[in-house]
């Protein structure tokens, strides 16, 4: 069970990497690729039936890391607590600015909102490459089962946030900003369409760039992290279909092929997350002070009884969450329009 559910909370980070991850890029990019207010509101209106129900996995995933491995969270939520409070900041601006951005018909409160959406959503893709980037490298979790990780290094103590995770920051922004783009060229048309469409060309190659070399730090950084690839050869599968994915993308966008192109990005996102996940299992947070201290799904997981009880209340609630995602993104499918006049 210890399998299943690190399986099952991993699948559903990636659903949210996925799916709220092109609403942060289309954020990020907005102000860059829109020029115009009816621009605006059409990256808004793209992405509106969509954003707010994307997060259900953010929060199904917190629930069922809660209930599944009780100890690493525990350790997690305090080690990295002022973090994980600029996330849910970060979350409530972007709401926030998609809410009230029309409420008063105003240019410099539009402006001023339009600001917040797109730094909140940069911030966001930021933040979210560097909690990866802590889970690979490592936190200092002690004898107790708990760390204290600061926001920077300082005084002796690890931070959050140095020159490893700042690669997978970054990493993270380049790639959800052009999974961000493709979405925006299959859902928007015009103008905004064809400067999305050049601004995911030329973030596909950095996202390449920088994937490439996140890798080469994280094997100089964590060389644990590549122990199990002889054993588990289906790992060296999916970094070819992430770079495949890529690849296909950028091609489907030179020849119009615009769902496609969103399939193929998504594709890349699901596959790195994979692979790090396959590579990193059992380890849920590993110990950069002594690996006799990392906790790992069997040392942190809840009962036996628990996991296969939540298990049948879980199958079901992911099963209806699904068939509602289906379900939205039939209803909404075409492109998204705008009204002149519908603030």
């Amino acid at each position: 069970m210890h399998a299943t559910w690190f399986t099952l909370l991993g699948l559903m980070m990636i659903a949210y990497a996925v799916l709220d991850g092109f609403d942060f890029g289309a954020g990020a990019l907005h102000l860059f690729v829109a020029r115009t207010d009816q621009e605006r509101r059409q990256v808004l209106a793209a992405i509106g039936p969509l954003w707010d129900g994307n997060e259900v996995w953010l929060i199904a995933s917190g629930g069922c890391f809660f209930f599944a491995f009780p100890r690493a969270y525990a350790a997690s939520f305090s080690g990295l607590y002022l973090p994980l409070m600029m996330v849910l900041w970060l979350l409530v601006l972007r709401g926030l600015a998609i809410e009230l951005r029309s409420m008063l018909d105003h240019p410099l409160w539009r402006a001023a909102w339009d600001a917040t959406f797109a730094g909140a959503s940069v911030l966001m893709a930021v933040v979210l490459g560097v909690a990866l980037g802590n889970l690979v490298r490592g936190v200092p979790v002690d004898a107790t089962g708990y760390f204290q990780e600061d926001l920077f290094a300082g005084g002796g103590r690890a931070g959050a946030i140095d020159l490893f995770t700042s690669a997978y920051g970054a990493f993270a922004l380049a790639t959800l900003s052009a999974h961000g783009a493709t979405f925006l060229v299959w859902k928007t048309s015009g103008e905004l369409a064809a400067r999305a469409r050049v601004a995911a060309k030329v973030l596909w190659t950095i996202t390449l760039v920088l994937g490439g070399l996140a890798s080469v730090m994280t094997a100089i950084a964590q060389p644990a992290l590549f122990a199990h690839l002889p054993e588990r050869p289906w790992l060296f599968l999916l970094p070819v279909v992430a770079i495949a994915g890529a690849v296909v993308a950028l091609r489907s966008l030179r020849v119009h092929r615009e769902l496609r192109a969103f399939l193929a990005s998504s594709a890349f996102i699901a596959a790195m997350l994979l692979a790090t996940a396959g590579a990193m299992y059992p380890v849920i947070l590993r110990s950069t002070l002594d690996e006799a201290f990392t906790l790992d799904a069997h040392n942190s997981a809840s009962g036996e009884v628990g996991l296969v009880t939540g298990l049948l209340v879980c199958m079901p609630a992911v099963a209806l969450a699904v068939l509602y995602f289906s379900y939205l993104f039939r209803s909404f499918r075409g492109k998204a329009t705008s009204e002149e006049h519908a603030h």
